[in-house]
């Protein structure tokens, strides 16, 4: 099911000149003016610091970091556009009167535009947005689809039938687990639905520890705790441990076709969303969206009475911040809050930004 944009929509901003200086490469731009992209405040060079994301970067000299034209299509071999490195400096000049970027290695070395992949150390890399932030959440909280929770095994009891607690308590499930040796152990926590039609999204876990697995007699099979973030109890399910698959190879991008959904809930209770909170979307790989993928976040319009017939009415929402999807279910995602101008919140509609429609349309994309 694809969740479709509808409205008026224009041209999206070109943002390859920039992706070809994160890259190393100063790489083609298609023949579209573009110095009404830069921010007014655009520095003309600016020497990467440690603990700079990709998107701070960009936000320097673009009012909208996120954007990534066709330079995919100009240079596909290029897979990493986005590796810099702190004591690099990006600047800014003309050519046939297009603004266009420059890097400069730390080295002193001016980089020129190279169809090769080039050889860096990708540890030292900066990231496209906080890892720290994405990692520690994904370690706590994961998403699993409808009917993955019927016939998982599940706690039953501890050692002497106490509370387990910590690395080396012993811990009996109840299932067949399949042979591996690591597992997580989760806790239900809240179901998502969607929205408008009240389809079943899924189910949010949250990570209570990992365990090591020592036997299995009949449905029986007994556990040792590796780590626990809190106490186990009876009933927690024990699955495959889940891949973390955030890296900082993924690069900020418009998704590849019109999306649009809700803000389904912020893990962790907050009420007022704002930059760097973690949210939860009914939007998922079914309906294109991929890591790397930015979303415009709509603020949903107050409620009003119409002086004339006394009726309530919903004003027209604004704009108030852009997502940055970092994990991708079937049909949930989590998104990073990159830029927010006043407090979001559940329930505000989330969709692909201005342009992403006619660009399409017209063959861009």
């Amino acid at each position: 099911m694809i969740k479709r944009l509808d409205g008026e929509v224009r041209r999206p901003h070109l943002f390859g000149w920039v992706a070809g200086a994160l890259a190393g490469a100063l790489l083609a731009t298609p023949a579209v003016a573009l110095t009404s992209e830069l921010r007014q405040d655009a520095p003309a060079r600016y020497t990467v610091v440690k603990g700079d994301t990709l998107w701070d970067i960009s936000g320097r000299f673009l009012q909208h970091p996120w954007q990534w034209p066709e330079v995919w299509d100009v240079n596909p071999q290029i897979r990493n556009p986005h590796l810099i490195y702190p004591g690099d400096s990006v600047y800014l000049y003309y050519e046939n009167g297009q603004p266009r970027l420059g890097l400069e290695r730390g080295q002193g070395s001016v980089v020129r535009l190279s169809p090769e992949v080039r050889q860096v150390p990708r540890r030292e890399a900066i990231p496209p947005l906080p890892l720290d932030t994405v990692e520690s959440f994904l370690e706590g909280n994961r998403i699993v689809e409808p009917g993955m929770t019927e016939a998982v095994p599940y706690v039953v009891a501890g050692n002497d039938r106490r509370i387990i607690s910590g690395a080396g308590d012993r811990l009996y499930v109840r299932g067949t687990l399949p042979s591996m040796q690591r597992f997580g152990l989760y806790r239900p926590g809240q179901r998502y639905e969607d929205p408008d039609t009240g389809e079943f999204l899924g189910v949010e876990l949250e990570t209570l520890g990992e365990a090591r697995f020592i036997r299995q007699q009949g449905d029986i099979a007994m556990l040792e705790v590796v780590s626990s973030r809190q106490e186990i109890r009876d009933a927690d399910l024990v699955l495959p441990l889940e891949s973390l698959p955030v890296t900082p190879e993924f690069q900020p991008r418009a998704p590849d076709r019109p999306s649009e959904g809700h803000i389904l809930a912020v893990p962790g209770g907050v009420q007022f969303i704002g930059r760097l909170d973690v949210v939860a979307l009914d939007l998922g790989e079914r309906d294109g969206l991929e890591p790397g993928h930015v979303l415009a976040v709509e603020q949903r319009g107050e409620l009003v009475t119409d002086p004339v017939t006394q009726e309530l009415i919903r004003l027209p929402g604004e704009d108030a911040g852009w997502l940055m999807v970092f994990r991708v279910y079937d049909r949930i995602s989590y998104a990073l809050v990159m830029h927010a101008t006043r407090s979001l919140a559940v329930g505000d509609r989330v969709h692909s930004p201005q342009g992403v429609d006619r660009l399409i349309n017209d063959g861009g994309v």
